[in-house]
């Protein structure tokens, strides 16, 4: 059996990796200026009305926005690649500085929720296997179907209605009340309906998946040879069918990140939670491009990344894309 060399194979996922990240900054780099709007507004707001031609292109001129678009674009990467990513023209700051004071609340959301979303997919699927076509295993793949179906921003705005107009029980936005940044019970109470609305419509679809790979595996025939031996259907599925699914477990978990990803920005923009989704709205909506660049950039990069992830790891324990390699070793070895 010929197997692909170990330092050429990730040698080439990363190569993959830095050109889609290259042209994802190229992308966004020429987007973002094509946009309308003018984003000498975002940083000198309203005086940019009561500037002389003179001034408007002195302005320009001192945040590089005079020159080609292809000329602007090559001086970003060269800045970018020696760790100089500019300033951001709204908050007049280092945009990493800025990111980094957002960056934990969204790892704090995200990360949380993340953790839930799959403990809680594993134990439905689990649950929906163990009474199958029973009345439960019925009733949480119709209402977990439902749920998925609600968009966020209209389950976000339901839950704002009732618990924190009409009820008065939780806050409606930020991450914490003014002076209690340091307050974890505070940073908990105005965690709860961004975490309930980012679990609750990740929550089913993921628990689905996994619903049917352990139903793949229960109807394998080693599960009947299992029960021919007399083993308790507990044990087949927890020893066996459970251990079996694993690989698809953490493959799921990987392909999952950019969608989580995007759902916790939707989430954030609509509580007005000061992460990194909310920035991104902001850093579109005022034409911030050194702050845009950089977050288009970071959000890309994850989900690149989780999907060479996937990938790599479907390719190990999938038989068929190993027979692949092995067919594409050979071809390549018959060629030199």
């Amino acid at each position: 059996m010929i197997r692909k060399n170990p330092f050429v194979y990730y040698s080439k996922k990363i190569a993959i990796f830095l050109l889609s990240i290259l042209i994802l900054s190229v992308a966004a780099f020429y987007i973002s200026r094509w946009a309308p709007g003018d984003p000498l507004v975002s940083y000198y707001g309203e005086r940019v009305e009561r500037m002389t031609p003179e001034e408007r292109e002195w302005a320009e001129e001192k945040l590089g926005l005079n020159d080609p678009i292809h000329i602007q674009y090559i001086r970003w990467l060269q800045n970018a690649l020696q760790g100089n990513f500019g300033i951001s023209f709204k908050y007049k700051q280092d945009v990493m500085e800025v990111i980094g004071g957002r960056l934990g609340n969204t790892l704090i959301l995200g990360g949380i929720g993340f953790l839930l979303i799959f403990a809680g997919a594993l134990g439905l699927g689990i649950l929906c296997v163990w009474r199958e076509d029973g009345w439960l295993d019925r009733t949480l793949c119709k209402v977990g179907t439902i749920i998925t179906c609600i968009p966020e921003f209209w389950l976000s705005l339901v839950l704002i209605l009732i618990f924190s107009i009409q009820l008065r029980w939780l806050p409606s936005s930020g991450a914490y009340s003014v002076g209690n940044k340091n307050d974890l019970a505070d940073r908990a109470v105005h965690l709860i309906l961004p975490m309930i609305v980012t679990v609750l419509n990740h929550l089913w679809y993921y628990a689905y998946m996994i619903r049917n790979k352990l139903l793949e595996e229960v109807r394998a025939d080693y599960v009947l040879l299992a029960k021919s031996k007399g083993l308790s259907k507990k044990r087949i599925l927890f020893k066996h069918c459970l251990r079996n699914i694993i690989p698809s477990y953490l493959s799921i978990m990987a392909i999952s990140v950019p969608h989580i990803l995007g759902g916790t920005y939707i989430v954030e923009t609509v509580f007005s939670y000061p992460g990194i989704g909310t920035l991104s709205y902001e850093s579109a909506r005022y034409q911030d491009y050194n702050l845009l660049m950089i977050l288009c950039i970071f959000s890309g990069a994850l989900v690149i990344l989780f999907n060479i992830i996937a990938q790599i790891i479907n390719e190990r324990i999938d038989p068929r894309m190993r027979e692949n390699e092995i067919v594409e070793s050979t071809e390549v070895t018959e060629v030199g």
